[in-house]
């Protein structure tokens, strides 16, 4: 195929760049675009920061940019690529790649980002399974004296693997600064009749539930009669059901922290 061909075939979307002289029939996604990187450097590209974290299945920043550790031969960061300079860094294969290790890449992505993403990233590495607290305890300590990692040390404390969304990390941080008594998470509440509907956070003693509602909360009428029923079922229980979205937790967090003390409080007074 002469250099005119591959063109045509390029501008005509039959054929996508993925790096300098390597092309691909179809826009390839991670695996596919380190496997293209493999072959432009001729040798594996090693995964770091939110590429090892997309491969381990943590990746809560939605990485779009490729990042590998700096090869040792020529390779500079251009769009699309970022090369990190990471000496020490312990390796792991993962899906069969080479990539930082899940404690090492959650801890480095957690000192890059702002707190709530942070704390959101050392949950889902617990969720996950590819780590434990204490990976992440030696993974801070292997990292000591690096830009943000205080800020990470001081979430570690508060890393919870029964966490199942960014946002559900977020709202607990809110909780945290704001001193709101700590909730269950994913609590089960049983009905008399046998049904179990499990909600985000809960304070069962005062028979208090939180739930977040992101955007995504209802695809259809069918799902919004679902959780309406659901939402009656535990009220009927005797239990308050406080809801939660995106802008208490990011534009409002002292009214939601006040909002949920408030409900407590009451709760309390009650009984």
């Amino acid at each position: 195929m002469t250099r005119q061909q591959l063109d045509v075939l390029v501008s005509k979307g039959e054929v996508v760049r993925v790096w300098f002289g390597v092309y691909a029939t179809a826009r390839p996604g991670v695996p596919g675009r380190l496997a293209a990187l493999d072959l432009h450097l001729g040798q594996e590209a090693v995964a770091c920061m939110g590429t090892a974290a997309q491969l381990y299945g943590f990746d809560v920043e939605n990485t779009t940019a490729i990042h590998v550790l700096d090869p040792g031969v020529r390779l500079r960061s251009t769009v699309g690529l970022t090369v990190h300079q990471r000496l020490g860094a312990p390796l792991r294969r993962v899906h069969g790649r080479l990539a930082t290790a899940p404690a090492w890449t959650a801890v480095e992505v957690a000192r890059q980002v702002s707190r709530p993403r942070a704390l959101a990233t050392l949950d889902a590495a617990l969720h996950t399974g590819w780590c434990m607290p204490e990976d992440l305890a030696a993974a801070v300590t292997e990292q000591r004296g690096r830009r943000g990692i205080i800020a990470a040390r001081d979430l570690l404390p508060h890393a919870d693997g029964r966490a199942e969304s960014a946002m559900e990390s977020e709202v607990r941080l809110v909780m945290i600064d704001y001193e709101v008594p700590k909730p269950e998470l994913q609590y089960e509440i049983h009905s008399a009749d046998g049904q179990v509907w499990r909600v985000d956070f809960a304070w069962p003693e005062a028979r208090v539930a939180a739930e977040y509602e992101g955007v995504e909360w209802h695809s259809g009428p069918a799902e919004m009669k679902r959780d309406r029923m659901r939402v009656a079922g535990i009220q009927d229980l005797g239990w308050t059901v406080v809801p939660i979205v995106a802008e208490d937790v990011r534009r409002h967090p002292w009214r939601l922290a006040e909002r949920l003390t408030n409900h407590l409080s009451r709760s309390r007074l009650a009984s």
